[in-house]
């Protein structure tokens, strides 16, 4: 930790203790490299600022027991939106990145930006007040959205169609709405940060998340922060070409993965299938909600033996696992999350097939194996993940920039 300023290694320190669960000072001093009197400095502070606690001992290896330190959970909390046409959910999260509260209220659908706003404003003061929360515990608000972000990092552009959130600047009007901090970002770097706090994972473990709603995105933590690349859009593994000769994809490209593999695209070929789509009870519509609905019924129909349904997610879950192969073969992953509400219902489908492909294609297998799991934080996986993403801002900030 040398070259880091002392809020750096401040951080870092309490980075350590978040993800070690409980430690002692003389662990914090093996594990950083600094002496055991730099540390009891910093642990002094990170007490009496009472973000970490001493919570009983160690056994003793000969001499005076040492007194085990963890993260104060209840010493911070931040909120977690999730913003989507259908709902918008709501989390009140500890310092751990688990959930105390959680809200669900209609989605944006069309209403204007500032209005939903004005009623996000309002549902978020009545989350405050149902958890008891005083102001000062609460560090911000993280908001999790689909679409890209611009160079600056607060504003969504929208990446299907163009609609009133198009340039629509999220990051100031909450803030402005709510006299708080707002972060807003992707949901898959969202649910890759939720996965992160949620497991107290450590700071070395570097892992992928791919994220399902309509389409497809992936969050990637390195070195215990979200790699974002030049404009904070790392993780665009919808957009990766998996066959050259595939539809025509809204990005002037063919054969994205998104065009063949996500959710919408099993939808519609699910619906050009007569026979299925009547025993589905699939209807012609193109909604984002509608799409979703119509995914789960095909998905619940696969996990109970409809040979059409089971052949259409493991199609689109091929294709998925040409593009994990891929991406493990580039990054050197040896871990690879599946979240959101597209594997919700044929999760362990996909899972299995990105495990056979990971075993017969990873160019590493040799050397170390892939592991796919499903993400642990579950149905609130984007709004957690946006929570997340403001206490890693706020408590460990050399991790947390936007480049």
């Amino acid at each position: 930790m040398k070259g880091q300023s002392s809020a750096e290694t401040r951080s870092a320190i309490l980075d350590l203790i978040r993800s070690s669960g409980s430690v002692s000072r003389s662990e914090l001093a093996v594990l950083s490299g600094l002496t055991e009197a730099t540390i009891s400095k910093i642990v002094k502070t990170l007490l009496d600022q009472e973000l970490v606690i001493e919570a009983g001992f160690a056994d003793s290896t000969g001499g005076k027991r040492p007194v085990l330190l963890t993260l104060n959970t209840k010493a911070r909390y931040a909120i977690g939106v999730s913003l989507d046409a259908r709902s918008i959910n709501y989390v009140v999260s500890d310092m751990s990145g688990h959930a105390v509260h959680h809200l669900e209220t209609e989605g944006f659908g069309h209403t204007t930006p500032p209005l939903v706003i004005k009623r996000m404003a309002g549902d978020i003061a009545k989350l405050v007040k149902r958890s008891k929360l005083a102001p000062g515990e609460v560090v911000g608000i993280g908001v999790a959205a689909a679409g890209r972000l611009d160079a600056s990092g607060g504003v969504l552009r929208r990446s299907r169609v163009a609609s009133d959130w198009e340039d629509f600047a999220i990051e100031a009007a909450l803030h402005d709405a709510t006299g708080m901090r707002v972060a807003l970002d992707n949901d898959g770097n969202c649910a890759a940060l939720g996965e992160f706090w949620s497991q107290r994972l450590p700071a070395d473990h570097d892992f992928a998340v791919v994220y399902m709603a309509t389409g497809i995105g992936c969050g990637l933590v390195i070195d215990g922060g979200l790699y974002r690349g030049a404009s904070g859009n790392v993780g665009e593994i919808g957009h990766m070409t998996v066959d050259l000769n595939g539809p025509e994809c809204f990005c002037g490209r063919r054969g994205c993965l998104e065009t063949l593999a996500a959710p919408a695209a099993v939808v519609a070929r699910a619906r050009a299938n007569e026979k299925l789509a009547a025993a589905l009870g699939l209807e012609e519509n193109t909604a984002e909600d509608d799409v979703r609905a119509d995914f789960a019924l095909i998905a619940r129909a696969a996990a109970e033996g409809d040979a059409g349904s089971v052949a259409l997610l493991t199609e689109s879950a091929e294709y998925l696992a040409t593009a994990v192969v891929s991406m493990a073969n580039l990054l050197d992953l040896d871990t690879v999350y599946l979240g959101g509400p597209g594997f919700a219902d044929a999760g362990e489908l996909y899972a299995g097939t990105l495990r056979r492909a990971l075993e017969n294609g990873a160019f590493m297998r040799a050397v170390h194996p892939v592991e796919v799991r499903m993400s642990s934080v579950g149905a609130e996986t984007s709004a957690l993940g946006a929570a997340s993403l403001m206490l890693h801002s706020h408590l460990t900030p050399f991790r947390a920039g936007r480049g």
